[in-house]
């Protein structure tokens, strides 16, 4: 009897230790997602009553070019910035890793960007692409080529937007720099003495070793590329031709500036799907790739 009460007490002390989480789990997550599915299936635009069309929010999608241009435009994106931001993090913590003078100020210097502000980095890449007096185009003139328009040509948008999501690695970087320096300097020491030179070392040790985390940043990085949103709207604002149009920025597009709130949530869930097929994808390829230390292979 006295067990059940104590039992009573910690089981009422623990609710009410995580209530602040679920209060804000149900009002500000919960509660808006379940909201979302509904708008999904009605045509609403904020100030008349919602209209029940149920799944022709979805069918209407399939004849929709630009949410067929904007998925495009960002699988495209994804493709591309996140092989390059796992091939740089890697490469920057490798040299990070080595013992080198005023270490700590490098690896300050690669981290800082990755804390700034969305739209105080987009505001400085638009500064920085200008087609006129742009750091990138003032040093192309100096070897005597003529630079793009970037921002506003068709054929380099893209490219510069890619560039531009580039800038915060060093936040995976990071992650890189603490998963190399968990691998056991022991396995280094023995593969030298067997004869294995770095490249050897690299591909048969600290690759295997640091599948775990390059793993986590793959699906991290993918979450990410897949909502891209704030370079485009600052930067761009999908132009020129919308050739940056990004998914989320269509979506914000029918939700705030075309008050079609039924269709953006119908576009949200399909992003929502999408995001999920692909981390469940993910997840599957990782038991024929990825190496946790001490868990047994048959």
């Amino acid at each position: 009897m006295k067990q059940s009460r104590l039992s009573r007490k910690e089981n009422v002390a623990g609710f009410l230790f995580i209530s602040p989480w679920l209060i804000g789990f149900v009002f500000l997550f919960g509660g808006p997602l379940v909201a979302s599915l509904f708008l999904s299936l009605v045509k609403w635009d904020m100030f008349t009553p919602p209209q029940w069309v149920g799944l022709g929010n979805f069918v209407r999608m399939l004849g929709d070019e630009y949410f067929w241009k904007s998925l495009r435009i960002t699988a495209v994106y994804t493709a591309i910035n996140v092989p390059l931001s796992l091939f740089i993090g890697i490469t920057i913590a490798m040299l990070l890793n080595q013992r080198i003078p005023c270490l700590s100020v490098f690896r300050t210097m690669y981290y800082l960007p990755s804390v700034v502000s969305g739209v105080a980095v987009s505001m400085l890449w638009v500064w920085i692409y200008h087609p006129d007096y742009g750091y990138i185009n003032y040093f192309l003139s100096l070897l005597g080529v003529k630079g793009p328009m970037w921002l506003q040509d068709p054929l380099w948008s893209l490219p510069a937007l890619i560039g531009v999501g580039l800038w915060p690695v060093g936040g995976t970087m990071i992650i890189y720099l603490a998963g190399l320096q968990g691998i056991p300097t022991q396995m280094y020491e023995a593969a030298e003495i067997d004869g294995a030179n770095g490249r050897q070392r690299f591909f048969r040790i600290t690759l295997p070793m640091l599948s775990p985390v390059i793993f986590y940043n793959i699906v991290v990085g993918v979450i990410k590329a897949l909502q891209v949103f704030t370079e485009p709207k600052v930067m761009t604002e999908g132009g020129p031709n919308n050739s940056t149009l990004m998914y989320m920025l269509y979506l914000y597009r029918n939700a705030f500036k075309w008050f079609k709130m039924g269709y953006a949530s119908a576009l949200a869930w399909i992003l929502f799907l999408i995001i999920l097929l692909c981390t469940v994808l993910l997840l599957r390829s990782a038991t024929s790739w990825v190496y946790y230390e001490g868990e047994s292979r048959r």
